[in-house]
């Protein structure tokens, strides 16, 4: 099963382009379970203005994730009037969807995590006290360890340990995720117009269909973003 990591941006620009963001979300995580995908929605930037956002990020766990994404990578454009500014006259509006590089992954093996049984300490009685049964596990790749004297069994103590060694581990891992994100701003600052992958019209955001020449177009359009205008 893949794992693919996905973001939507406003590229920087006005305040419609923010509310195009938050529409195309929705409009992204309903075709997610649709698609039957698994998702962890794990970033959201506000914009100025309410319902708006300047970037969602996106986790995407599931098969065949490419087929799904060919319909959603690349600029979206949304044609419509604006509803924050009553005189603006421009009617077309950018935003860009993109996969963030994935990060490298610390996975927990049984071979890699040291056990030290210990005396433990506190409630109990004289009786937990006499015993080794404590445990503390330390990951000796990352360095992480967690010390468990919940149970009067070192077994069941192990059994915890591990548990919540694995938390530690997937915290870490979606910690790494977030900084790569923010390492990855650049697609805020640029954004290219034209060639877009998917049209939206309207106040009610309906779809039309766009010519899916692109395809070929996709990698070209992410190397060659340009300074998107702002109005």
């Amino acid at each position: 099963m893949k794992t693919k990591t996905i973001q939507i941006t406003s590229g920087r620009g006005p305040v419609e382009c923010c509310w195009v963001v938050a529409q195309v979300l929705k409009y992204l995580i309903e075709d997610i379970k649709k698609a039957k995908i698994k998702y962890v929605l794990l970033q959201r930037e506000h914009g100025t203005e309410n319902g708006t956002l300047q970037s969602a990020t996106i986790q995407l766990q599931g098969k065949e994730l490419e087929s799904f994404l060919k319909d959603w990578l690349g600029t979206i454009q949304w044609i419509g009037k604006s509803s924050f500014r009553k005189f603006q006259k421009r009617k077309n509006w950018f935003i860009g969807v993109y996969e963030i590089e994935a990060t490298k992954e610390t996975f927990l093996k049984e071979n890699e995590i040291k056990f030290q049984a210990i005396r433990s300490s506190g409630a109990g009685g004289q009786h937990v006290n006499k015993v080794s049964s404590a445990v503390r596990a330390t990951h000796s790749k990352t360095g992480m360890q967690v010390l468990v004297m919940d149970s009067r069994s070192q077994h069941q103590n192990k059994k915890i340990a591990l548990k919540r060694l694995q938390e530690k581990v997937d915290k870490y891992n979606n910690e790494q995720l977030k900084m790569s994100v923010q390492n990855q701003w650049g697609n805020h600052l640029n954004l290219e117009r034209g060639n877009p992958i998917r049209v939206f019209k309207g106040s009610d955001f309906k779809t039309q269909k766009v010519n899916k020449s692109y395809k070929s177009k996709r990698q070209e359009s992410k190397n060659n973003l340009r300074q998107q205008k702002w109005d």
